[in-house]
């Protein structure tokens, strides 16, 4: 009988994110984690596919089919597509298991509207889930990077995800100052692509941006030159053209984005109350997020700051992992009083 009654309370933590939804079921790990996009019918609206299969739609689809990003930047941009994305995710995961409905928390980028967060419990509970909480989503990457956030210390987290970046200081379990700015991996897609426009007349995919800056990117300058050759449609001619691009430009290209980063790191560290800072310089800043994988960009942030920086350990499932534990992890939690956690 334990085990049947330990099914009863399944935890699951969403990370809702602008390029990539993540589930993770306690005692399961992650088991979901595909991109953010749905496919539907022109006229119908009717759904199509769901995550990888609709990515595949994206920039191929034909005339009836249109392939949406319901997040953008962060934002719910499209709240009935969003509804039958997260609808779809979770009855994916909890088929024939029904009698239990979950618990679930949802991280989603401090930026959104009361609305938009609103509007993500009201799907989750459509979905199925017995009790809901939306919490931000740094909070959700500190927990799930193992950062006791529930002491009366200061940490820093810098969670760069796809179309928004979130820095937060947290001290008792609370946000005492987050900033967020609409700006994340797919920038850095786009700067890229720009470059190579502006520089070498070449235009290219965002897939193509996005091997540059996994495969040669660096955010600090680095001895070895890393080169790569890319094929795209040349401006002018408009015939395929290939070309050979290194890691040197590829950082110049994404100075505009990172350097926009840093500033905000450094606004957030002057807006920190100075007990707090003490404790950032001491333990260092935390970097989740697809964001933190560019290479060389904790250097890049340590140099900058004066504050060491390092990547935590799986920065892609930080915020879906701490989203799945936070209901354990505030239960254990002794500073019950001092939450400050908006509801």
């Amino acid at each position: 009988m334990g085990k049947l009654f330990s099914g009863f309370s399944t935890d699951i933590g969403v990370d809702l994110g602008t390029c990539n939804t993540l589930i993770y079921i306690r005692g399961k790990g992650i088991v979901v984690s595909e991109p953010s996009v749905v496919a539907v019918e022109r006229g119908t609206k009717r759904v199509v596919a769901v995550g990888e299969d609709a990515k595949k739609m994206l920039w191929k689809t034909p005339g009836d089919i249109i392939a949406i990003r319901p997040l953008r930047d962060g934002v719910i941009a499209d709240l009935e597509t969003t509804e039958k994305m997260i609808r779809y995710f979770i009855s994916k995961v909890l088929q024939r298991r029904l009698f239990v409905r979950p618990r679930m928390v949802i991280g989603v980028p401090s930026c959104i509207t009361e609305v938009e967060r609103r509007a993500v419990e009201e799907s989750a509970y459509k979905a199925g889930a017995r009790e809901v909480k939306v919490i931000e989503e740094s909070l959700a990457a500190a927990i799930g990077a193992n950062i006791p956030i529930y002491e009366p210390a200061g940490h820093m987290i810098v969670d760069i995800g796809g179309g928004t970046s979130e820095i937060s200081v947290i001290s008792l379990g609370g946000m005492v100052v987050t900033n967020a700015i609409r700006l994340g991996g797919d920038e850095f897609d786009e700067a890229i692509m720009k470059h190579v426009r502006t520089v070498h007349n070449l235009i290219i995919g965002e897939g193509t941006a996005e091997d540059l800056k996994k495969k040669i990117g660096n955010a600090s300058p680095d001895k070895k030159i890393e080169k790569m050759e890319i094929k795209g449609t040349d401006a002018i001619t408009g015939l395929p053209r290939r070309l050979e691009i290194d890691s040197v430009e590829v950082r110049e290209a994404l100075q505009e984005p990172i350097t926009a980063i840093i500033e905000e790191i450094k606004r957030t560290l002057g807006q920190t109350p100075p007990e707090l800072a003490a404790d950032i310089v001491e333990r260092g800043i935390v970097m989740t997020g697809g964001g933190s994988l560019l290479k060389g960009l904790d250097v890049l942030i340590a140099n900058e700051t004066g504050v060491p920086a390092f990547k935590a350990e799986n920065p892609l499932n930080c915020v879906a992992l701490g989203a799945g534990m936070y209901f354990e992890r505030e239960k254990n939690s002794h500073h019950h009083g001092y939450n400050y956690n908006r509801q």
